[in-house]
């Protein structure tokens, strides 16, 4: 129904974005991927999809096509519904995931809030052909370099920052040759300013 919403972010929370387009405000439902990539006050593009239920009509919204397709493949696995999709965005990039999925990394899927083993082995057997269809770019040399960001991206909220502003520091001082130590050390002087 809804292809994309054009609009200024009137909100931010921490799982939606909240567009203004035409006197509308849109609440769209999100990931922490694409909430960090869009700043309030300024004109934003969401590919969205809508999820009609018996009760309630939910739009689902990302800054990128790549991780609206991937959306999309993750909700038609069964047994994953569109908030479960969300939290596994936000865990994973869509180029991680795939790598995940191809590379059959069952423990990696895993570390996605809502999802054990076995529906990690669900999503691998249901979308390991269906990754390069959609052309989502993906990379097994990706997988390490994800297990470092993940590793400090969780120290880091263990020590009580959210998701969303660990995720930030992260990217904001992550270098190609960068150890654990000098992303966790970088991440903490730049959360410090």
């Amino acid at each position: 129904m809804f292809e994309y919403i054009k609009g200024i972010v009137a909100d931010i929370t921490e799982d939606k974005i909240i567009i203004e387009a035409n006197g509308i405000g849109y609440g769209i439902n999100s990931t922490t991927n694409s909430i960090s990539q869009v700043i309030k006050g300024e004109s934003a593009v969401i590919y969205t999809h809508l999820i009609v239920r018996e009760d309630e009509l939910s739009l689902y919204g990302f800054t990128s096509m790549e991780e609206l397709s991937m959306f999309q493949l993750l909700i038609s696995v069964s047994k994953i519904g569109p908030r479960v999709a969300s939290a596994i965005l936000s865990t994973h990039t869509p180029s991680k995931l795939g790598s995940y999925i191809l590379g059959k990394d069952i423990k990696s899927i895993s570390k996605a809030p809502g999802v054990g083993k076995k529906t990690a082995e669900r999503m691998i057997l249901e979308l390991k052909d269906k990754i390069d269809e959609i052309g989502i770019e993906h990379d097994y040399v990706l997988h390490d370099e994800g297990d470092t960001d993940d590793e400090a991206v969780g120290a880091l909220v263990d020590l009580g920052y959210s998701r969303l502003e660990a995720e930030k520091a992260v990217r904001s001082v992550k270098h190609e040759d960068s150890t654990i130590e000098d992303i966790l050390k970088n991440a903490l002087k730049s959360l410090a300013k």
